[in-house]
């Protein structure tokens, strides 16, 4: 459950993390009033659950009413990366005089939690991090200790915080770690935790969160009455709420080539196939979804799975990685010929289809689907050759496409 910006603000505000004064508003007129409020210059900012707003024009400076409608008007009719534009924060402008990057998140390889800053933060954060590791520090947390006091003094001193602004950046990551622990939060980060202030006047000069991305883990909903205050009657994915009302586990991203599979974990390899396939070939290439189908395959389910990752436009190519358990790789790919079946029926325009099987009678189901001759049916018998194959064919597709 990933927070807007103005979501995420209310809980750094509770724990006292000083943020600019903001007014989120849903129209026009709403934004005016809100920039009117608070002064100018000030910040309209896009909500959206995604990042690099800036770079997309998203956020922009204005200076007077004129010039409040008239980019309010503008950044409420965007789309941002697929995800269309449905509010604004307005905050106050900040005289920034350094940035620096904080998070805390659930590492999933190290299985502990993760304290990372960096003093070089900002929109190319991940470049610096990627081109100087040496600036990045890292902090694992295992889930049964805790993170004091003593810890994020010790933090902020590495990341290179001077003077008295150890101290207040240390109560920053502690409030942090709370945000974190108490909402069952996966990822909490402050980008940038900027020093702001006039820069001849030592006393105006503190430290403040200008933006922040907070994730909670939906699946510990039931504890937390209070993240009803964040439910929005618009902003949600329209393939994801099909698929949830099919009971299926959809996730919309941003790439070419559709991934299904049984069992998160193997959907999880299954995007990261793609993506390292991707990386290799063509960097263009990426996953466009994280669809689970649990336990089981029918050919309802698999016509209902193919309909929603194919509905999605910039698809070109589907993964489907299936290891046979109690449900075997024939029947699997019985239902998968019936699904497709069913789907040309309906009319719908089908995309290659790469699948891998492994497990429970995998052979066999190799077989059928190599014996039903739909040219729009490819098999691998490796995960890493299908992610390939399908990204080629994805690759080929869009290079066809932009002649």
């Amino acid at each position: 459950m990933d927070l807007y910006e103005y979501q995420a603000r209310e809980l750094l505000q509770e724990k006292d993390v000083p943020i600019p004064e903001g007014i989120f508003a849903s129209t026009v007129e709403e934004a005016v009033q809100a920039a009117n409020t608070i002064g100018y210059p000030c910040v309209l900012k896009a909500q959206v659950r995604i990042g690099h707003r800036g770079q997309a024009g998203g956020v922009k400076i204005v200076h007077d009413e004129d010039e409040a409608r008239f980019m309010s008007e503008h950044i409420l009719g965007m789309t941002i990366h697929g995800h269309k534009v449905r509010g604004l924060l307005v905050v106050e402008a900040a005289s920034i005089l350094h940035e620096y990057y904080v998070s805390i998140s659930v590492d999933r390889s190290s299985r502990d939690y993760d304290v990372l800053a960096t003093a070089a933060g900002g929109t190319e954060v991940e470049e610096i991090a990627k081109e100087h590791p040496e600036f990045v520090k890292r902090l694992h947390i295992n889930p049964l200790d805790d993170f004091d006091i003593n810890a994020a003094e010790k933090m902020a001193q590495e990341i290179g915080f001077h003077h008295a602004d150890t101290s207040q950046a240390a109560h920053i990551l502690l409030e942090m770690w709370k945000v974190f622990i108490e909402n069952d939060a996966t990822l909490v980060e402050i980008n940038p935790l900027a020093k702001v202030g006039i820069p001849d006047d030592e006393a105006s000069k503190h430290l403040m969160a200008l933006d922040a991305k907070i994730s909670l883990d939906s699946n510990a909903a039931f504890r937390h009455d209070g993240w009803s205050r964040f439910a929005t009657s618009y902003g949600h994915d329209e393939l994801e709420a099909q698929a949830a009302q099919l009971g299926l586990h959809y996730v919309h991203l941003d790439g070419n080539v559709g991934v299904i599979g049984n069992g998160a974990g193997l959907v999880m390899s299954s995007i990261d196939a793609v993506a390292d396939a991707g990386q290799d070939f063509d960097p263009k290439i990426k996953p466009a979804n994280f669809l689970d189908i649990g336990g089981g395959a029918s050919a309802q389910l698999m016509a209902q799975s193919l309909d929603i990752v194919m509905s999605d436009p910039q698809v070109k190519s589907v993964f489907i990685n299936v290891y046979g358990g109690i449900t075997s790789c024939k029947q699997v790919a019985q239902g998968i010929i019936e699904a497709v079946d069913k789907l040309i029926q309906n009319g719908t325009t089908l995309c290659d289809i790469v699948v891998r099987f492994d497990g429970n009678e995998a052979t066999e189901g190799l077989t059928i689907l190599d014996n039903a001759h739909h040219d729009n049916i490819h098999v691998a018998q490796t995960m890493d050759s299908a992610a390939e194959e399908a990204v080629n064919i994805a690759a080929r597709i869009l290079n066809c496409e932009s002649k």
